[in-house]
């Protein structure tokens, strides 16, 4: 398959913009900048489409969808019984890395959802993209745009380095600007549950509604039998070849613990205070100790980037769960399996 580039900073490029539109209306597959990781979208209504993202990534049939939409006025056309908690989070979060699950309408299909009878919906913060969407005048389901299981892409080159050849078109929209996916919220439960963490942090989402209960899966591996409720929630994800070892903790100690486990050559991801102690590991910045924000852009770079080297194990500083913590700690568990 030939694949189109298309560099598009701003939704001025209206003939750009109605050519990538123009791939998903006839049922191909385009991958998408967003402010969270680099989507591969697809026409989310057309189930033969919908398909062709699971082949291209290698994804799981029972893995869901997110449904992908320029403003809050599409929920309706998608969505049956939407609550007033939904309106609440839209006027408050998006354009914005929030994903909402709700009940879906039957014009949504059972392979866009996993086989659930609910979908996730969100708007993403990107302009160019929602300027693509609206020009289709079709909701786009779009996972990572990487093989399943590797690390995110928050670059189209990434795109390119897993994609090229296997799908029509690849949007450059720029470096992603959270760099881990968007959070995801339940909304079909009382209380409102986490279902997965991500750019939108869990306090946020409590100051907006009170009470937001956690999924286990958040903090522990699900069963082989239990089926995913959203993306992300199941399978080992973000891996790299190598073997990842995350600690958590004080930041002197872990990396104290790092230096005496590590042999040289191995590779470490570590918060910027640190990299000095392993002059002879093949390091990854992940950020200051206490920014949790440029922890967040660079987590899935430096996962990716150790597949470009001979490391066969990786450790991995993670911050504390608080704030973008949670989502940074659970992409590096992942990762570790």
């Amino acid at each position: 398959m030939e694949t189109k580039w298309f560099t598009l900073r701003t939704v001025e490029d209206k003939e750009s913009i109605a050519q990538a539109a123009d791939i998903l209306r006839r049922g191909g597959l385009l991958a998408i900048p967003t402010e969270t990781v680099y989507g591969l979208g697809a026409d989310g209504l057309d189930e033969t489409a919908v398909l062709h993202i699971f082949e291209a990534k290698g994804r799981p049939q029972d893995n869901p969808l997110i449904l992908h939409i320029p403003d809050a006025s599409w929920l309706t056309r998608y969505c049956e019984d939407v609550p007033d908690a939904a309106y609440k989070l839209a006027e408050r979060f998006w354009p914005g890395p929030l994903t909402m699950i709700l009940k879906k309408k039957p014009c949504v299909p059972l392979r866009t959802t996993g086989g659930l009878e609910t979908v996730g919906m969100r708007c993403p913060d990107h302009a160019v993209t929602r300027a693509i969407i609206e020009a289709s005048g079709v909701p786009v389901a779009a996972p990572s745009a990487n093989t399943s299981g590797r690390p995110s892409c928050t670059t189209a080159e990434h795109v390119r380095e897993d994609m090229w050849g296997k799908i029509d078109g690849i949007v450059d929209g720029g470096p992603c600007q959270v760099g881990v996916e968007s959070t995801i919220i339940d909304l079909t439960v009382t209380p409102p549950q986490l279902l997965r963490p991500g750019g939108l942090p869990l306090e946020s989402l409590r100051d907006a509604l009170g009470e937001v209960t956690v999924d286990k899966a958040v903090t522990q591996k699900m069963g082989d039998g239990e089926k995913p409720r959203a993306p992300g929630m199941k399978y080992r994800h973000y891996a790299p070849h190598a073997k990842v070892t995350v600690l958590t903790g004080d930041g002197a100690e872990t990396a104290a613990y790092i230096r005496a486990h590590i042999t040289p050559g191995g590779g470490v991801i570590c918060f910027d205070e640190y990299v000095k102690l392993f002059p002879d590991c093949v390091t990854h910045p992940l950020g200051a100790e206490g920014d949790k924000a440029e922890q967040a852009r660079r987590v899935f770079d430096a996962l990716r980037e150790f597949d470009h080297t001979d490391v066969t194990e990786i450790f991995a500083q993670c911050p504390d769960d608080t704030g973008l913590g949670l989502a940074i700690g659970n992409r590096l568990k992942k990762a570790a399996g």
